[in-house]
């Protein structure tokens, strides 16, 4: 008997049901941005375009790679030696250390150069103190750091980038084997000999790992390098759209600075490639551990204690003493309308954000097809690309969207609808989930992944369909992970800048932006109180982190410890 060709069953991978398609639409418009900003590097050049090449372009490489050097180096510095002191060694603090080294997480390195500069100004208090202990009467007498300067620049961004190499560290030096460093310790290698041959190789792809957010944090870095005056893509993309009116030569910096982060991502991938390890047999012991006296107590709490004071606690406690000795000016009408703007979008944000991510990750649970997860894993490459280059992807396609209306409209009514999309709350909100629906998906793919498979079965064998069964099995055992999910976004989007200040509707102001304005306009005592609220809500996921770590503490282990 003849077999009908239209008969045949496609492939498993390739079959399609109406919650996939939904969940594939969802993320084809997420991702609409990315690939517009891929595709503007295939298009004509313009003569601005041209322009830039011969001129500033190579000061943007040259910055953005000094940049990158600085700050990957100090980053590894500071987050590998902390983690392997607070992990490894016992000395005093150490139990506080352990997540108070996460707080600079909060401040964004904008905020941290607008306090810095403050305090360190000619006219600034350390300035003054010094002059008035030495009895010096200006420049003439004596010279001082200009802290808005490129390495100014680094110093900001390795101050709250460097969390991101501690805190993957730690979990790589925790999860070490202790047979490992024992065995070393009895071929005769001290601690730092241990550490550099055998622990510090074991964790490099968590390193890695940790460098290459690092890294892309700092190339999309837009307020701290704009403050002060550095030129790199973030702010040639800026400077290309608003200063020259060109978005085409605007959208292919983009495209390039896109080029590399992505390459930062192959980068990390490959290092991780390279090398495995494994652990023989089940779980083993916490790590062994020195107990530090002296001046090795000392040193261990200076290195641990510094990035915690200079990241986040003279910041924040000069933020604070500027905004309550200036609270007219500080805690005025603007600042209470920025901080309802800014509350508004992000509440907006994590709840559609939170929406997507159940949708695209319950598609994925439902069916696994190597199209919805290629298609996920593309909607979730946001997170890593900067906010100038979002804000670029989503303004320039809204627009023509809203010009070809336009003319529709008036082909065929006669009327003129404007700009319906750009300029907007509705283009405001999609750049953030484009920009921060990896980080809900993330938290929304483990919590759902901790839900057994046999409990759809017996809701199926109940006679609930895809839906019901979400709704009444899952959501409600997925909803500390879904509290997790709104909580990181609405914070990511409270810090948000580059993308905020492109996209914004016209005199909308959130508290990141009205803390830019301020600072860009000299009006640091302005700026405190934005800047103060913008650093308080990033205290929120760091409190979790700090709870997380300290329930790790609390279970039962086997700990010893080496004393000498």
């Amino acid at each position: 008997m003849a077999v009908d060709r239209f008969s045949v069953p496609l492939p498993v991978h390739w079959r399609l049901d109406a919650w996939t398609l939904f969940a594939l639409a969802i993320a084809l418009l997420v991702a609409l941005p990315i690939l517009f900003v891929a595709g503007s590097l295939f298009t004509n050049a313009s003569d601005i375009w041209e322009h830039l090449a011969t001129t500033v372009l190579g000061e943007y490489l040259r910055h953005s790679l000094w940049l990158v050097v600085g700050v990957g180096t100090g980053t590894a510095v500071i987050g590998v030696s902390t983690a392997w002191l607070v992990t490894t060694c016992r000395f005093p603090g150490c139990r506080c250390f352990e997540w108070g080294l996460l707080l600079p997480l909060a401040a964004p390195a904008y905020i941290l150069a607008y306090a810095y500069t403050v305090m360190l100004d000619f006219f600034g208090p350390v300035q003054t103190g010094l002059r008035s202990v030495f009895g010096w009467q200006g420049f003439a007498d004596y010279w001082f750091p200009n802290v808005q300067s490129l390495w100014g620049a680094i110093a900001m961004l390795i101050l709250v980038l460097y969390p991101y190499v501690y805190l993957l560290a730690r979990v790589a030096f925790l999860e070490q084997s202790r047979c490992t460093v024992e065995a070393s310790r009895s071929l005769g290698y001290g601690p730092w000999r241990s550490f550099a041959t055998v622990a510090l190789p074991m964790a490099r792809p968590a390193i890695a790992s940790g460098l290459a957010l690092v890294l892309m944090e700092t190339l999309g870095d837009f307020g701290t390098v704009d403050y002060f005056g550095i030129t790199t893509f973030t702010t040639g993309i800026y400077r290309t759209w608003f200063g020259m009116g060109d978005r085409a030569a605007a959208s292919q910096l983009a495209s390039v600075l896109m080029g590399f982060v992505l390459i930062l991502l192959v980068l990390e991938r490959w290092s991780r490639r390279q090398a495995r390890y494994y652990q023989a047999g089940g779980p083993s012991p916490s790590p062994l551990q020195y107990r530090l006296d002296g001046l090795r107590a000392i040193g261990a709490m200076v290195a641990c204690g510094v990035p915690i004071a200079l990241g986040f606690g003279i910041p924040g406690c000069y933020l604070v003493y500027l905004t309550s000795s200036n609270l007219t000016q500080t805690l005025n009408r603007d600042f209470w309308t920025a901080a309802s703007h800014s509350t508004g979008v992000a509440v907006l944000a994590a709840g559609l954000a939170l929406a997507i991510a159940v949708v695209l990750a319950y598609g994925q649970r439902l069916q696994g097809t190597w199209l919805l997860r290629s298609g996920v894993r593309v909607a979730a490459m946001g997170y890593a690309i900067p906010g100038t280059v979002i804000a670029v992807g989503v303004l320039v396609p809204l627009g023509q969207f809203d010009n070809a209306f336009d003319r529709w409209m008036q082909v065929t009514l006669g009327i003129s609808t404007g700009l319906l999309l750009s300029g907007t709350i509705a283009a405001l909100v999609f750049a953030y989930l484009v920009r921060f629906l990896a980080v809900a998906l993330g938290a929304v793919e483990s919590s759902l992944a901790r839900v057994r498979p046999n409990l759809d079965d017996a809701a199926r064998g109940l006679g609930h369909g895809p839906g019901s069964t979400l709704a009444r099995v899952h959501l409600p055992l997925m909803w500390g992970g879904l509290l997790t999910a709104v909580l990181l976004v609405f914070v990511d989007t409270m810090k948000e800048l580059p993308a905020t200040l492109v996209v914004r509707p016209f005199n909308f102001e959130t508290l990141a932006v009205q803390a830019y304005r301020y600072a860009s306009d000299e009006r640091l005592i302005e700026a405190a109180a934005p800047a103060l609220a913008v650093v308080l809500v990033g205290t929120l996921p760091v409190i979790l982190l700090s709870v997380q770590i300290a329930r790790d503490r609390e279970m039962p282990h086997d700990r010893e410890s080496i004393y000498g």
